[in-house]
């Protein structure tokens, strides 16, 4: 079993407008277009047999819309995608809105702060952290050296404010901050994923990363569309782990945190 804890999908109208978007922010390239069928047709090339889906709201209206969109996604395939909710920090209901996350059956929310322009340390997502606390798990976009909105420091605080809150850190806890994210956050109760790491980093780097976070914390993911599955993966399996921390990695980390 292999699960992709990091994929974003956009419905097809706008999913090339949506992933190129992403890439210019990044100033990195954008190997996909960001529809459903890409990402299953890479994946399927691979053998990856699940995807944790998601897309980031930049503006509250685009919640509701971007959430019932994952879920459609996850009716349409049910064996294929679980489905992580959107969420942002102007929302209004969010004790609301979660309940419907819930009850329709997602199993996460994401959210992305330097997309969003909020810090991580503004009451309104300490409002949503609340609500969520020994609920759902949160996806979260860490880490940008350009800015400081996902700083690690601001995870420890959160860490530290909801020890309840199941929190993954994506990108080793913070894109282009990879030292100081492990710095920070290493021994924490926290998981963290590999996506959008390995384009920047040697084998040696990314196994000293997952043995410094423990297997037992980390989650194998892509960021599909900006990169591919079949290529993470590749790096992935060359990295000199246990067959035990493969599957911690690749699937028994993300079904023990959601229940699977």
């Amino acid at each position: 079993m292999i699960i992709d804890a990091h994929a974003h999908i956009f419905p097809d109208k706008i999913a090339v407008k949506a992933s190129t978007a992403v890439g210019t922010f990044y100033e990195l390239p954008m190997n996909f277009d960001g529809t459903v069928a890409s990402l299953l047709r890479e994946g399927d090339s691979c053998g990856i047999d699940r995807y944790i889906v998601h897309s980031v709201a930049t503006k509250p209206e685009q919640v509701e819309s971007i959430t019932d969109f994952i879920i459609e996604s996850v009716r349409q395939y049910p064996d294929k995608f679980i489905g992580f909710a959107a969420m942002h920090q102007d929302y209004k209901d969010k004790a609301g809105f979660i309940d419907r996350v819930i009850a329709a059956g997602l199993k996460g929310v994401k959210i992305h702060p330097d997309f969003q322009e909020v810090a991580l340390s503004d009451s309104r997502l300490w409002e949503l952290f609340e609500i969520i606390e020994g609920r759902l798990p949160i996806q979260i976009h860490t880490g940008d050296y350009r800015y400081k909105w996902s700083n690690p420091e601001y995870v420890v605080k959160i860490l530290d404010r909801f020890p309840k809150l199941d929190l993954i850190g994506a990108h080793f806890g913070g894109w282009s901050e990879w030292d100081k994210a492990a710095e920070l956050l290493v021994g924490k109760r926290m998981w963290v994923d590999c996506s959008s790491s390995f384009y920047s980093m040697s084998p040696q780097k990314a196994y000293d990363l997952i043995q410094a976070f423990g297997a037992d914390r980390v989650l194998f993911g892509s960021d599909y569309p900006m990169w591919s599955p079949k290529t993470e993966l590749e790096f992935f399996n060359k990295l000199p782990l246990s067959e035990a921390e493969r599957e911690l990695i690749l699937h028994k980390n993300i079904e023990n945190l959601l229940g699977l």
